[in-house]
């Protein structure tokens, strides 16, 4: 997974989130038109708000998103967003989903990945000193 560093005109940054969330009372709702039309509106909130899917994959009952973010964007406001946006459209678009008050519990899993280790960042921060 090499990916390039990511330059705005304040930050240069490679972060990647690995997000893992599921629909109220792990309910297998992420099916058949739904599972298509939430592929699409992640993809279209990712484009609108400048992260990059690196993959996607969902199950009726759970969904693992991996994207590269802004370092101005936290990992809760990328979740919210998501979360927001597709539980009130796919309510709005399926006649079967309209009785839930939400679609998403309100926790996640997050965990990020990189090009370099933890070991490999802490002998570099740790080798600081002796620099001259």
């Amino acid at each position: 997974m090499e990916q390039e560093y990511r330059r705005t005109r304040t930050t240069v940054s490679l972060i990647h989130y690995h997000f893992v969330f599921c629909p109220r009372s792990r309910r297998k709702v992420l099916v058949n038109k739904v599972e298509e039309r939430f592929k699409q509106l992640v993809a279209e909130i990712c484009q609108e708000n400048d992260w990059i899917i690196v993959a996607m994959e969902v199950m009726p009952d759970h969904c693992h998103l991996f994207l590269n973010g802004l370092p101005t964007d936290s990992p809760s406001d990328i979740m919210a967003r998501v979360k927001g946006v597709t539980s009130r459209r796919l309510r709005q678009e399926f006649n079967h989903l309209v009785h839930l008050q939400s679609l998403w519990t309100h926790s996640f899993f997050v965990s990020t990945a990189g090009n370099v280790s933890s070991d490999t960042i802490n002998r570099y921060v740790e080798a600081q000193k002796t620099r001259g």
